[in-house]
């Protein structure tokens, strides 16, 4: 694969950007329908219960798409503003869609994921988040609180007390066939300290907001594909893509 491009550096409209969302963060906050917590209760969500009962189906195209692992990129090979925390190919993402990036590829490839996926009110990102034996996500943040994070667990190898994400300081581990929604914002880190690959289908959507927040919210959210760094991912995904199509 060709050398990836890495973002320009940030204009004074992208830093004005972003302190108009530290302003908007706030709102959200006060905002939210869902409370301000790490880790959510998912009966907050009425669609979850849909999306689990779909897992089986996933994991069926899950495993179809495995079959070609290695061809499967390293986060940072798509996103490179991720590279402060893995710049090795031990966190691989098979992207589907995010921010203005749609892989009509492999959505094609994976129809009953992309049937799943529909359910999901105000869908943002979605992809396959591979985790190879030992890999560790260091504690970081997310950049932004409108939206929610949901990982639905795929494949959890054993022993699952090896395999974990914290977040703030709630520990959690993952179940096959069952989400795990939470706020990125909060401090986290990942764990899999296993012989196994951990997968889940990882999923960004809107969170649930009261009044004029939840439209200012979708105006951010709108732009957000307009930045230096969701243009250079959007470029790396075609550049991907043209280099390594999956056979069928």
């Amino acid at each position: 694969m060709k050398a990836l491009t890495s973002p320009p550096a940030r204009s004074w409209t992208a830093r004005f950007f972003d302190r108009f969302v530290e302003w908007a963060q706030r709102r959200i906050v006060a905002a939210s329908k869902v409370g301000d917590h790490p880790v959510f209760d998912n009966t907050a969500f009425d669609w979850v219960p849909a999306l689990e009962a779909r897992w089986p189906a996933i994991r069926a195209e899950l495993d179809q798409v495995l079959k070609s692992r290695e061809d499967i990129p390293g986060f940072h090979e798509i996103t490179p503003e991720v590279r402060t925390i893995t710049t090795d190919r031990d966190w691989k993402t098979f992207m589907f869609l995010g921010y203005g990036m749609r892989s009509e590829t492999n959505l094609a490839r994976c129809p009953d994921t992309a049937a799943a996926l529909a359910l999901i009110p105000d869908l943002r990102t979605a992809f396959f988040s591979i985790l190879e034996p030992g890999k560790r996500i260091p504690r970081h943040r997310g950049p932004y609180n409108g939206v929610l994070r949901l990982h639905l667990g795929l494949i959890v190898p054993e022993p699952r007390e090896r395999c974990w994400i914290k977040v703030d300081e709630r520990l959690c581990t993952w179940n096959e066939g069952q989400a795990l929604i939470i706020d990125d914002m909060y401090p986290h880190e990942v764990h899999n300290d296993t012989n196994g690959i951990r997968v889940v289908l990882f999923v960004d959507f809107d969170r649930p907001l009261r009044g004029w927040v939840r439209w200012m919210n979708k105006l951010i959210l709108a732009l957000a594909p307009l930045t230096p760094e969701l243009q250079t991912a959007k470029a790396n995904l075609a550049a991907w893509e043209k280099a390594h199509q999956l056979p069928d």
